[in-house]
């Protein structure tokens, strides 16, 4: 009863918070207008145009956003039984950054021909071909060594520090106007979010959730130890193998739209765990709610701060985030994960 009641306190939270971020900008919507909006009455045409096309999207891609590096860092925690995995563990984000950078910086030549438009597309196309391929290299080094988590975790280091190399190296042959959107967009933000995209992404992500959550008794039986989980009937390596790389197309396709958005994929669950506990038919969706919470949050913050100047929301998910990882790891709140 005590899960369910978080589970519905929290959902509570996040749509007033998203209501909230409806309604503060540098234009602000007042309450009467957004009840008119949302029952059909009569309102400014500005303001509709304001939160249907500007706000809500925006804050829909947080939301979207926010529940898929969640459940990417719950599910990578239990898999690899690192209670400070995230879902850019497996070099995800550096082969994503990479990809990102040479479509900022070579434009369409970077792939010779021209499969995508110039521009956001190009971009996102080439961050998620690059996030892919990333954690490809990962999973076939790991299978060198029969999957061991120890080989998949050292080679998803080496693979992120080869790509951001990369990276590095686009940043220092780079013209100024490149160099500045690069780094913009290596900060991570909404700025480019549209119902066009979410069209896309809403599908994918319900298809996801829906295969993880499938697994959810499997993942309590698995962070148990893979010797339990085999006695009661669990195919470890199967588990493993399709959880991976659905959290991977998950936040590979997050981060071709939105950029690099650190530490929501490590705090989220840490907080469910020391909530709701490490049953993972509840820690799962409330690890998506949780990080679904702090990244509106997180972006309502940047947008308001300096209003009308945008923070990066990628910076103040840092500021909380770097502080609740040095806790974790001075603390070791080792009963929140065995």
């Amino acid at each position: 009863m005590r899960k369910l009641f978080l589970l519905g306190l929290f959902l509570v939270l996040l749509v007033v918070a998203a209501a909230a971020a409806i309604m503060k900008g540098s234009a602000s919507v007042p309450l009467p207008e957004l009840w008119a909006m949302a029952t059909g009455g009569t309102v400014d045409e500005m303001n509709a145009y304001i939160v249907r096309e500007v706000r809500l999207p925006r804050i829909t891609m947080a939301i979207v956003t926010g529940i898929s590096l969640a459940a990417a860092g719950a599910i990578m925690q239990a898999l690899l039984r690192n209670p400070l995995a995230d879902p850019f563990t497996l070099g995800v984000s550096s082969g994503a950054s990479f990809g990102a950078a040479l479509a900022i910086v070579a434009g369409s030549s970077a792939f010779g021909i021209n499969l995508v438009h110039n521009g956001q597309w190009l971009i996102a196309f080439n961050a998620f071909v690059f996030g892919c391929l990333a954690v490809g290299i990962v999973y076939g080094i790991a299978r060198l060594k029969s999957g061991s988590t120890t080989v998949l975790l050292l080679a998803g280091v080496a693979i992120g520090q080869l790509f951001a190399a990369g990276v590095s190296s686009l940043k220092y042959f780079s013209d100024n106007e490149a160099l500045k959107d690069l780094i913009v967009w290596l900060m991570g933000g909404f700025w480019g979010a549209s119902w066009q995209v979410l069209y896309i992404l809403l599908p994918l992500f319900a298809v996801s959730l829906g295969v993880l959550m499938k697994y959810a008794w499997d993942l309590n039986a698995l962070v148990s130890g893979e010797e339990a989980a085999r006695t009661l009937g669990v195919k470890v390596k199967r588990l493993r193998w399709i959880c991976l790389l659905t959290v991977t197309l998950m936040a590979s396709t997050t981060i071709a739209f939105t950029g690099i958005i650190g530490f929501i994929g490590l705090v989220a669950p840490h907080i469910g765990r020391m909530m709701i506990g490490t049953d993972y038919r509840y820690l799962l969706p409330f690890s998506c709610l949780i990080g679904a919470l702090l990244l509106l949050l997180s972006d309502t913050v940047a947008r308001l701060l300096l209003s009308p100047i945008e923070i990066p929301v990628g910076i103040v998910t840092s500021f909380f985030g770097a502080p609740f990882f040095v806790y974790l790891l001075v603390r070791k709140r080792r009963e929140y994960w065995a």
